[in-house]
C-alpha cells in the first residue's frame, strides 16, 4: 500500500473531494453514478498511522475514517454538489456510526482540501443545524486533507463487484436506489 496523492484523470482538468459518510463502500457506490465524477477511490484518511491496512482501521485505534477520494470535472459538477449529494446520502448526526457500522472510522467527515472547500463545508453544516432539517445537531467533522491511503483493491468498485452480497443487497442498493431517486437528473447517462 503506498501513500497517495489525489488522484486525476490525464486529459480532463479534475478537482479533488474526499468525504467520509461511513462505510466506504456505500460512499464509493453512490458517487461513482454522479455525472461529472470521473473517479472515485475508497481509503483511509484522518488518521495517525502510516499506510493502515483494513484490519487496523477496523481497530478504531489509527484515528483514520473510511473515505472516498472523488476526482471530478469542476466543469461537469460543482464542489458544493458534491456536498449535496454528501448530505442528503447519509445521516450525519449520528456520532462514530452509519446504521450498524459503528466506530471512529465510520464518522462523518469531510476533508478539506483548501480554505473554499472548507468555508463551503462550514457553510452548509451551520445552514442545516439552523434549519432544524434534524432533530438532532450534526457532528459532521471538518478536518484538513493531509494524506490518503488507498484502500487494498478488494474495497474498490466493490458494491459493482459484489452487488448479490448480502451487504450490498440490504445496506447498498438502498443508499443507492435513493440517491438514483434524489439526483436522477444528475446521474451519469
Amino acid at each position: 500500500m503506498s501513500e497517495d496523492k489525489p488522484l486525476a484523470a490525464a486529459h480532463v482538468a479534475t478537482d479533488t473531494a474526499t468525504f467520509g459518510t461511513g462505510c466506504f463502500w456505500c460512499t464509493e457506490a453512490v458517487f461513482q453514478r454522479l455525472e461529472g465524477v470521473v473517479k472515485v477511490v475508497s481509503g483511509y484518511s484522518g488518521g495517525n498511522v502510516a499506510h493502515p491496512t483494513y484490519e487496523q482501521v477496523s481497530t478504531g485505534t489509527t484515528n483514520h475514517a473510511e473515505v472516498c477520494q472523488i476526482i471530478y470535472d469542476p466543469k461537469k459538477v460543482t464542489y458544493d454538489e458534491l456536498l449535496e449529494v454528501f448530505w442528503k446520502t447519509h445521516d450525519p448526526t449520528t456520532l462514530n456510526r452509519q446504521g450498524n457500522d459503528v466506530g471512529t472510522q465510520y464518522r462523518s467527515a469531510i476533508f478539506y482540501h483548501n480554505e473554499e472547500q472548507k468555508e463551503k463545508a462550514q457553510h452548509y453544516k451551520d445552514e442545516i443545524n439552523k434549519s432544524g432539517a434534524y432533530d438532532k445537531p450534526v457532528v459532521t467533522t471538518i478536518e484538513p486533507y493531509t494524506v490518503f491511503y488507498s484502500a487494498e483493491e478488494y474495497h474498490q468498485d466493490y458494491y459493482n463487484s459484489n452487488p448479490g452480497q448480502m451487504y450490498c443487497r440490504y445496506v447498498i442498493q438502498p443508499k443507492v436506489e435513493k440517491f438514483e431517486k434524489i439526483f436522477k437528473d444528475k446521474l451519469k447517462k
